[in-house]
């Protein structure tokens, strides 16, 4: 039984190479984290709509669309820093959803977390184009 689940653990990790910035993980993760954000700062006050709201979108938006952007660039150092400038985003958007927090916004818990996911997973993307032959 060992055997057969390794087996098919490692036929699952083996993907077959992203036709587009869709086929990645990341981005899948960044973009259902993005319609997150969305859902909740709909509930921010209307005070908010030019301030918080707008730079909390504007941030979040920006991670998957420069995972996107990076992935069609070519060369690996061009790659690496549209995938560094999504990591930038999401360190202003723990922040801005810190920020929201304080002020009593809302719970941003599961937000949080998802970030923290998307970052981990952005991480990795980034040192595997790093350590690639790009």
């Amino acid at each position: 039984m060992f055997v057969m689940e390794t087996r098919i653990q490692n036929s699952e990790s083996r993907r077959a190479p992203a036709k587009s910035f869709e086929d990645l993980v990341v981005w899948q993760k960044a973009h259902a984290w993005v319609l997150g954000v969305y859902r909740l700062s709909d509930s921010f006050p209307a005070k908010e709509n030019y301030g918080l709201t707008s730079q909390l979108r504007r941030a979040a938006v920006s991670v998957p669309a420069n995972i996107a952007e990076g992935f069609k660039k070519r060369g690996g150092r061009d790659k690496l820093r549209y995938f560094n400038i999504a990591q930038g985003s999401l360190e202003e958007c723990r922040y801005y959803l810190i920020l929201a927090r304080d002020l009593g916004y809302g719970d941003m818990a599961n937000l949080a977390a998802n970030l923290e996911e998307v970052s981990r997973l952005l991480d990795c993307y980034y040192r595997t184009i790093l350590d690639s032959e790009f």
